[in-house]
């Protein structure tokens, strides 16, 4: 699977499950950490879990597994990390009082509208 097959599959588990303000950047050149971030939003504790499950069940089906997930206890910001891309799910909050993003300015914005979930 391709680093852009796997940002997909990630993208669309979140959108799928009602994430809301998705964003990917691509740090490339940037970071010697990985190649990609993916910033989530979810509306309570319960739903950042459940959007971290989500994604772990709906890569495992692809064979794909984390290298680990740190945050998860508390649920405030979960990182997920999948070697080529990384994943940042946040409160509200959290994602405003942290604005990791704004770290990260100099990445190239990912285009994900064609991950996201059609509307039929």
């Amino acid at each position: 699977m391709t680093e852009m097959e796997k940002l997909g599959k990630i993208v669309h588990a979140l959108d799928k499950h009602l994430a809301r303000d998705i964003v990917a950047i691509d740090v490339r050149g940037l970071s010697d950490v990985t190649d990609y971030f993916v910033f989530a939003t979810g509306g309570s504790t319960t739903q950042v879990k459940a959007l971290c499950d989500y994604v772990e069940t709906d890569l495992k089906n692809g064979e794909i597994a984390p290298d680990r997930i740190e945050g998860y206890a508390t649920s405030r910001w979960i990182l997920m990390d999948y070697g080529s891309v990384v994943i940042h799910l946040f409160l509200p909050e959290a994602r405003e009082f942290y604005d990791i993003e704004r770290l990260w300015k100099d990445g190239t914005p990912v285009d994900i509208t064609e991950y996201l979930v059609k509307e039929e």
